[in-house]
């Protein structure tokens, strides 16, 4: 009977140990499964996503202050000077080679009249100066052939100077651009430095930003019409001194031929002009 007795307790003992360790392994994972789980309640939840606008390209040109207006003109002034010069500015507009291989025909048959003629019907510069040359002479045929030079250089020289102060504008324009753009980008910080003063709250970094949006949109409008400009002026400007040049040597090439007329150079009377006319 003790034997059974002390079995039973002995049972009853184990029982009770096997359920303690339960209950503590128990714990155990509870503890452990709300410490993983506690940063997850501890974050805060994320707030919704604002959606912000973005200006486009035009709405910043446009919101970037009354100095965009010049500069907006100032650029469609450059694009079309650019259009104009490239029509305008070739080697066809002084001397086309048709006009000198007729010219040359004319003069050695010593067609003066038909060399007016056409000289009258031609738009190049050098046909311009011809015409002066001839109606000179015309008018005057027993005036020196010296005189007839210079008429010839007054005319080539008026000639030079139109073509250099065509493209003159386009240097203009690339100074003016980069100082209205300046004077946009100090319109820019006295803006910025009036939002600093300003006790607005969040309004006041908002002024802030605009202000300093708009110095530097006005900076590189300023600059994005200005060094094109400049580029521009030096590529016309090397091609009206190229034109210049070719207008030289046609002129000279028609006052060689000329002065062949008259016997002897810058010496004699055109007699032959008078004779022919």
């Amino acid at each position: 009977m003790l034997n059974t007795a002390s079995r039973a307790f002995a049972s009853a003992d184990r029982s009770a140990y096997h359920y303690e360790i339960s209950g503590m392994k128990i714990w155990v994972v509870l503890i452990g499964a709300l410490a993983s789980a506690s940063p997850l309640f501890a974050q805060e939840p994320t707030p919704p996503l604002v959606p912000q606008h973005s200006q486009t390209i035009m709405e910043t040109i446009i919101n970037a202050g009354p100095v965009m207006i010049p500069l907006f003109l100032l650029s469609i002034f450059f694009v079309m000077l650019v259009v104009v010069y490239l029509i305008t500015i070739r080697r066809g507009a002084v001397a086309s080679s048709g006009y000198m291989a007729t010219a040359d025909a004319l003069l050695r048959k010593r067609d003066y009249l038909g060399l007016l003629a056409v000289s009258n019907r031609h738009g190049e510069a050098v046909a311009r100066v011809v015409q002066k040359m001839l109606d000179f002479t015309t008018k005057n045929p027993h005036a020196d052939f010296q005189l007839v030079r210079e008429i010839a250089e007054t005319e080539g020289t008026r000639v030079a100077a139109s073509l250099n102060n065509r493209v003159i504008y386009l240097a203009d324009i690339g100074m003016i651009a980069p100082l209205l753009g300046l004077l946009g980008t100090v319109f820019g910080i006295i803006k910025s430095f009036g939002a600093l003063g300003a006790d607005v709250g969040s309004a006041r970094y908002a002024a802030l930003s605009h202000g300093i949006a708009q110095a530097l949109v006005n900076t590189a409008a300023g600059l994005a019409i200005g060094i094109p400009a400049m580029m521009f002026y030096a590529f016309f400007r090397g091609r009206a001194q190229k034109l210049i040049s070719e207008l030289e040597a046609a002129s000279t090439h028609v006052l060689a031929l000329l002065s062949l007329q008259y016997g002897k150079r810058a010496e004699r009377t055109p007699v032959l002009i008078e004779q022919e006319l």
